[in-house]
């Protein structure tokens, strides 16, 4: 089976655990059962393996986006990064240019679409297969997952079928409605668009072809730039006749927003919180070292991280967007393919973060032409190169770097240190990389 997940945006409705770079498909929130926790990411990769040993899973997502997916799901991962974000035609369109081109994937195999931020259980992903041995058939030229309806719902569009069997051609397609008007197509067969499709690979090739003049998946990634932002419903969905929808019954969650999140949470407490007994409703997710005590509370979540702290009504948070655009804020905490970095400490002139690199991995080989740098290894082994020159490193050692200077840090175990930033212009922008030399 073939898939690709869509990865993209910020998730900032799950702020202050999701920003810019972190978006909440990353956030570590599901306990296992071994007592560790996974992400959306993880859950959702790891389910499919589970349907699937074999499944050939695509993650089509931004280029700030990479890091983090190499860090959750390993340097194997297939990833189709946009070189810049260009709505999500363009963005199928590239993954199933990758999957043929890059990985080999022949045009008359069925891929399914779908996004990664679901909370579903184990029958969602064999539905998946189904959807995709349907779109292999060639009835239909897209084949839709439609699932039925829990609520009448204002925030998913509506697709109603011709009749009521589990597959069916679709009649037509309905816009997000009022609550009033999505209980009249419930009662016409209507079925929640969920964003979950299925086609054959050469069909989207075709449209490609006639849309954005796609000859290679090289070639459509060096042109990417050029390419007009339009969604894959208005580019490809609204303007096909031959579809078909599957229906789905099984639990279904589009996680967006803290309320539903917390429907989904398996605990009321992640991190250090204490909620109080007189407390109802009440869902504390705490990544700081410090504690929170909820008293007399109900339907209230609580979530703290180094970027902020939200306390909000359930039933409120989904309104959270709004204000997080007013919030200019230093990203505090972010995951990388050789590990994560959280800031600890951000005055004028200086900046203090804890790095965390994981076993056999690097940082770049990279130069600053306006700040200083020191880095004090707090636990592990490993090397540092500074302008050429190797040496071995352990829990207390120093390593001093002047600007200008190249400098990297290769950890043979966990290498846990901090780096201390100081000097006039400290910024992200102000980095050269070099080629590897160890």
């Amino acid at each position: 089976m073939n898939i690709i997940l869509l990865s993209g945006g910020s998730g900032k409705r799950l702020w202050p655990l999701s920003n810019d770079i972190r978006s909440k498909q990353f956030i570590k929130i599901f306990k296992k059962e071994d007592g560790t926790y996974e992400s959306m990411l993880q859950r959702v990769y790891r389910q499919i393996k589970k349907a699937d040993a074999d499944a050939k899973v695509t993650i089509a997502t931004s280029k700030a986006q990479v890091s983090a997916i190499h860090n959750q799901l390993g340097d194997d991962a297939w990833i189709s990064a946009e070189p810049c974000r260009r709505d999500t035609f363009p963005a199928i369109a590239l993954a199933t240019a990758y999957l043929t081109d890059v990985m080999g994937a022949g045009p008359e195999e069925p891929v399914v679409v779908c996004p990664v931020d679901p909370y579903v259980e184990d029958n969602y992903f064999e539905a998946l297969k189904e959807l995709s041995c349907q779109a292999g058939k060639g009835e239909a030229n897209l084949v839709l997952m439609g699932i039925e309806p829990s609520y009448p719902s204002e925030k998913y569009g509506y697709i109603i079928p011709e009749g009521n069997k589990d597959i069916e051609f679709v009649k037509t397609f309905k816009e997000k409605p009022d609550a009033e008007t999505a209980g009249s197509y419930i009662k016409q067969g209507a079925l929640w668009n969920g964003g979950v499709f299925a086609y054959k690979l050469k069909y989207v090739l075709d449209k490609a072809r006639e849309l954005a003049g796609y000859k290679s998946y090289q070639d459509l990634f060096e042109r990417y730039s050029t390419l007009g932002k339009i969604s894959f419903d208005y580019a490809v969905v609204e303007k096909e006749d031959k579809i078909q929808v599957m229906r789905f019954a099984g639990s279904w969650k589009d996680i967006g927003t803290w309320n539903t999140l917390a429907e989904s949470m398996g605990e009321n407490v992640i991190g250090r919180g204490i909620i109080g007994d007189a407390c109802s409703g009440v869902n504390i997710v705490n990544e700081m070292d410090v504690p929170v005590l909820a008293m007399g509370l109900n339907n209230i979540i609580i979530s703290a991280s180094p970027e902020g702290i939200l306390v909000s009504d359930k039933e409120h948070s989904s309104y959270i967007k709004p204000y997080v655009d007013n919030i200019v804020q230093q990203v505090m905490f972010a995951e990388k393919s050789w590990g994560s970095f959280r800031v600890l400490d951000v005055e004028s002139g200086s900046m203090v973060i804890k790095v965390t690199l994981n076993a056999g991995h690097s940082m770049n080989y990279h130069s600053h032409k306006y700040r200083d740098e020191a880095w004090v290894v707090i636990s592990g082994t490993g090397r540092t190169v500074v302008d050429g020159i190797v040496q071995n490193v352990q829990a207390g050692d120093v390593i001093t770097m002047a600007a200008g200077c190249r400098h990297t840090v290769i950890a043979d175990t966990e290498l846990k240190l901090v780096e201390v930033q100081t000097g006039k212009d400290i910024s992200v922008y102000d980095k050269q990389k070099f080629a590897k030399i160890v």
